[in-house]
């Protein structure tokens, strides 16, 4: 039987791929616990610098396993999405997703939480749980943060599916290309050359700013900015700027 969630490397990059062709890729509780933790294994390892998430199959993700769900089953479902939805919130390494056919509901909701999407032109999202009597509660934080308040209240009220084109005006989608998964791969791999300390520290950045006002995001700006300045990855960066050389980051080794 195949492995519902499929790892492999390439170079700094750690490819994660949802593996349930044969159900659209929807998620379970189980796949979602797996793609939790191999995120979490990659964010811990050093000589992995980006994360690549993509599918098999003609759709991405169509959303939560409704097969699955039942009285029962609702709090160990909720807790396998809510990390996994919020993992936009909390990770430290940067996150691009590769989205061919369907990413609707929590597919919708995954890709949010990525930090760059390229999508194939024919690509379709939507949050479409209203259909089925239900609100996007899971996903509609990291939603919102991403598109608007007023934006994810349309999509969730409308149920609609829209394309790529679309999601790229609203920024949910950052670029579309005909072949998604080779031109993720390629900007993975780009980010993944970066100084792992001042991505993590920028993606911390993001994070804690989120909601402040403006005097005190500034303080947490200065704050985090000493800090990347005394690192020894930004001393071997000003060194390699200066040598014309490409940089030997420190953290990558630490």
């Amino acid at each position: 039987m195949p492995n519902i969630l499929e790892t492999s490397r390439e170079g700094r990059v750690l490819r994660v791929t949802l593996n349930r062709a044969e159900k659209r890729n929807a998620l379970t509780a189980e796949l979602c616990r797996l793609a939790v933790a191999s995120l979490e294994n990659a964010f811990a390892a050093p000589d992995v610098g980006a994360i690549l998430l993509c599918a098999t199959g003609k759709h991405f993700c169509a959303g939560m396993d409704l097969s699955e769900v039942s009285a029962a089953t609702a709090d160990s479902i909720s807790d396998a999405q809510e990390r996994l939805f919020t993992v936009g919130s909390w990770a430290e390494k940067p996150i691009v997703a590769a989205v061919e056919g369907a990413a609707l509901g929590g597919g919708m909701g995954l890709v949010a939480n990525c930090h760059i999407v390229v999508a194939h032109p024919e690509a379709s999202f939507g949050l479409t749980e209203i259909r089925v009597g239900l609100w996007p509660f899971l996903v509609y934080r990291a939603l919102s943060a991403g598109l608007g308040e007023r934006r994810v209240l349309e999509l969730s009220l409308t149920g609609r599916v829209f394309g790529a084109p679309e999601a790229k005006e609203m920024g949910l989608v950052q670029e579309v290309a005909p072949d998604p998964q080779t031109r993720a791969a390629e900007i993975a791999s780009a980010v993944s050359q970066f100084s792992p300390t001042t991505i993590r520290s920028g993606l911390r950045f993001t994070r804690d700013v989120r909601g402040q006002a403006w005097e005190a995001a500034g303080r947490i700006a200065r704050r985090m900015r000493d800090e990347v300045f005394a690192s020894s990855d930004f001393q071997e960066g000003l060194r390699a700027f200066v040598e014309k050389r490409t940089p030997n980051w420190p953290s990558v080794h630490a």
